[in-house]
């Protein structure tokens, strides 16, 4: 169901309002994301029904790319256009990626140490966000011991054989077991959306998705341009991903920390303050982008970052979705998606082992800290944002002492 009068008020400009007043709340991570996402589009403007978001929902997990964002970007197409999906993009990207660039640039010209005891406490607290998102992610989507059990042996198959090949085989090996042994989970009704695109559009949208995947990394090999080596490098991260920003982490330190473009404790530093932030996680490219030991940095640095990590994700929402609706009738495949939803939680599980803990992880009292964060979220329900503060000045009081 569609309500004709809101829709009909929802140009590209009242859809970037609407996605930005949900990029400066929507703290959490992408599993809060949906959650805001289906309040908002779901009950109170009825975009779309349960059924069609929970399948639109469904497909963005199936896609690599940040999940949250591409649901948002569905979301626009469906009620803009391609004018709608660029709108809810920027909207919904924009409050995360500027507050990242500005951290970025204290950190690098105003003297801030990566090393700082505050930062630490920013790191520490990024162990209890993705223990939390594993929690939440694993109820959903490994309630039963089939689901769990897959889980396990993902993020086992995701350590020992760690990067892109591995991840891409574990979601591989998940869609197969899901199909062949997860037939008697519940399936839901078809329930047919409409996206303003046509297959011909959608066919360019996957060539261009393609094309510049297989044939860029020639390109920047041979060049001396670091722009287009960055643009190279984040296009693949966002190509290659699979389960959203938690699960990029392992990809985007591969790239830029051996590389020597962003130092390991600036890389961490980051991370731990992309907690603090509303949006979408993927944003953390700009802050990489930003602080690059490479020229361009600041804030040139920062958009070509940002705008490569997600131009993946767009172009296969605008490849895929004409496609969706005859694929997503059929039984065979929703079967597949809960087998990978399982094994993207099982990636998580693994990344949230290696860099998350380990990196953060040193001592007693990064455990008590860690410790006493995750509590705040899961039991008492605390903003993230206030949590990251507190274990921040947790760590700054611990470190003074």
């Amino acid at each position: 169901m569609t309500d004709t009068k809101l829709k009909s008020s929802s140009g590209p400009i009242g859809i970037f309002l609407i996605f930005l007043r949900l990029g400066l709340v929507s703290f959490g991570g992408p599993v809060a994301h949906i959650g805001y996402f289906r309040r908002e589009f779901v009950q109170r403007r009825q975009w779309l029904t349960e059924h069609g978001f929970a399948d639109l929902v469904g497909l963005c997990q199936f896609l690599p790319g940040p999940t949250s964002s591409q649901v948002g970007m569905a979301l626009g197409l469906s009620q803009g256009g391609l004018a709608g999906a660029v709108a809810a993009w920027l909207g919904f990207t924009l409050p995360s990626a500027v507050l990242l660039v500005l951290f970025g640039l204290g950190l690098s010209r105003f003297g801030l140490d990566p090393a700082g005891a505050w930062l630490h406490g920013f790191k520490v607290a990024a162990v209890a966000v993705v223990a939390q998102a594993i929690l939440g992610m694993g109820r959903a989507l490994a309630p039963d011991r089939p689901r769990a059990s897959l889980m396990i042996l993902a993020a086992l198959a995701a350590l020992l054989v760690p990067g892109t090949l591995g991840q891409i085989g574990v979601i591989l090996a998940g869609g197969l077991l899901g199909w062949l042994f997860l037939k008697t989970s519940t399936v839901a009704p078809h329930v047919s959306s409409i996206y303003p695109v046509g297959k011909r559009t959608g066919a360019v949208a996957l060539i261009l998705f393609f094309a510049v995947l297989f044939l860029l990394p020639g390109f920047s090999t041979g060049s001396d341009s670091y722009s287009l080596r960055l643009f190279n490098g984040f296009y693949r991260a966002g190509a290659m991903v699979f389960g959203g920003g938690h699960v990029v982490l392992p990809l985007l330190q591969a790239l830029v920390v051996p590389a020597g473009w962003v130092s390991n404790q600036s890389f961490l530093a980051g991370y731990g303050a992309a907690q603090a932030v509303p949006g979408p996680l993927f944003t953390f490219a700009a802050y990489l982008g930003a602080v690059s030991s490479q020229i361009p940095a600041g804030w040139t640095g920062a958009g070509i970052a940002l705008i490569a990590i997600f131009l993946p994700g767009f172009l296969l929402i605008l490849g895929v979705l004409p496609y969706w609706e005859d694929l997503r009738s059929k039984v065979g495949m929703r079967h597949a998606v809960f087998g990978v939803n399982a094994a993207v939680v099982g990636l998580l599980l693994a990344a949230f082992y290696n860099p998350i803990w380990i990196g953060a992880i040193q001592g007693g009292r990064d455990f008590g800290i860690a410790a006493a964060a995750f509590i705040l979220l899961e039991i008492w329900n605390t903003p993230a944002w206030l949590v990251v503060a507190l274990a921040a000045l947790a760590a700054s009081l611990g470190g003074a002492l």
